[in-house]
């Protein structure tokens, strides 16, 4: 069989689509928590035939082109129809934002934290053996485990080929969707996996720790030595594809994610940001101390300040292995959640500091008023999208100098307030 090599991208980033709603059972973060796949090697772009079966038909070709065997396509796309449910969830937008500390109170539940301590015990020499191979601290690789799919609990139960289709055919993403679905019928065509037992998130994301299919040719690895990558039975393959996985990330073998931490009275909040990297005794000679006392970890990296809540909730100085887990889902929550349950794993990793739980959080109607009124005040946010990224952060930096509050760049409703208050004033 002839099949394309996959272009490994320099940075695997969450399929956007994955924060719709999980399904119900296991509390797992599998959709918030999704590896996604290589960028594509080369972009496709068809005209969109009318009908489904059109569709497949041209895709078939396609299919084929790439190295997929006839009896591999048709044996997959057997009664396959587009999935509706799949497309609500494509289409779902949340009004709300929701607070951090409530996805935290949820992926660091105490259920969640004694049945990972339990479940290291009962692998501990398997687990114990991919530390030693891919250098991975076994706690990161159980929080993930704990985190996708509830220790296995909920590994999804979407027809990953119908899923994927449907995206391809109608999703919001389509030529993304479109690649994704060839690289999982190449893991198909590999043997790897049967059919019927290739089932996962609305999105695609498959396996006990929810890779997607550009993830999986990449870094699924036959831990056990059968001749097949499988992560949704084989724990063996599972914990040694995610170690894997972080490995290539960059994971320093021996060091940790980072800490909480108090920042001294006066403190400069435009340092916060991963933009700004600093050694450990350069922050400390801010006077960056750990919250509770002690030393702060060492690392042989640099070091970032994040306060994920404002000046208002907790500080954390955060390492290299912090952005590694980063690179498995690129958003800051998650990593939080990977990094705090790991450290509740061995006891640790209780927070010092209270989140500003009374805080509103605001609406994406509210974000745009936000960015729309900060341009107009001069400080332009390079689009008004609803979406906090970084250039409008900077903005509200600037209108926080302005009034003279901490320069954290965290949008809060007082902050909209006041904005709203000073136009029509």
């Amino acid at each position: 069989m002839v099949v394309r090599q996959v272009t490994i991208a320099g940075a695997m980033l969450a399929v956007a689509a994955c924060s719709a709603p999980t399904a119900s059972g296991s509390g797992s973060a599998a959709a918030a928590g999704t590896v996604a796949g290589p960028a594509p090697a080369a972009t496709y772009t068809p005209a969109r035939p009318a009908t489904f079966p059109e569709w497949l038909a041209d895709f078939r070709v396609e299919a084929l082109a790439y190295g997929i065997s006839p009896a591999t396509f048709d044996a997959a796309f057997a009664n396959v129809t587009p999935d509706p449910q799949v497309i609500e969830y494509d289409n779902y937008q949340p009004e709300f934002t929701r607070p951090i500390w409530e996805y935290l109170d949820n992926a660091i539940s105490a259920s969640r934290v004694s049945g990972g301590q339990q479940r290291m015990q009962q692998n501990a020499a398997l687990l114990s053996d991919v530390e030693r191979r891919y250098g991975v601290d076994r706690r990161f690789i159980v929080a993930i485990w704990g985190l996708e799919s509830g220790y296995g609990g909920n590994v999804g139960s979407f027809d990953v080929i119908r899923s994927l289709a449907t995206l391809a055919y109608e999703g919001n993403r389509t030529e993304r969707f479109r690649e994704f679905l060839l690289q999982a019928l190449e893991i198909l065509d590999r043997g790897d996996i049967s059919r019927q037992r290739m089932v996962g998130s609305w999105a695609g994301a498959m396996g006990q720790t929810q890779f997607m299919p550009g993830s999986y040719l990449a870094y699924a690895v036959d831990g056990d030595g059968d001749g097949h990558r499988d992560l949704w039975d084989s724990l063996p393959d599972v914990f040694a594809s995610t170690g894997n996985y972080l490995a290539d990330a960059g994971w320093k073998s021996g060091e940790t994610w980072g800490a909480e931490v108090v920042l001294p009275a006066g403190f400069d909040y435009r340092l916060t940001g991963d933009d700004t990297r600093r050694s450990v005794a350069d922050w400390q000679a801010m006077g960056v101390r750990a919250a509770g006392g002690g030393a702060l970890p060492p690392t042989s990296g640099q070091a970032s300040v994040i306060v994920p809540a404002g000046h208002r909730g907790p500080a954390f100085l955060v390492y290299d292995n912090f952005r590694s887990i980063l690179r498995y889902n690129n958003a800051t929550s998650y990593a939080l959640a990977v990094s705090l349950l790991a450290d509740q794993l061995e006891g640790r990793g209780q927070l010092v500091a209270a989140w500003p739980r009374d805080q509103q959080q605001l609406s994406r109607e509210d974000r745009v008023d936000l960015q729309t009124l900060l341009t107009a005040r001069g400080y332009d946010t390079r689009g008004v999208d609803g979406i906090i990224g970084p250039n409008s952060r900077e903005a509200v930096r600037a209108f926080q100098a302005e009034i003279g509050l901490p320069q954290d760049g965290y949008p809060t409703m007082d902050l909209l307030t006041r904005l709203r208050q000073l136009q029509t004033g």
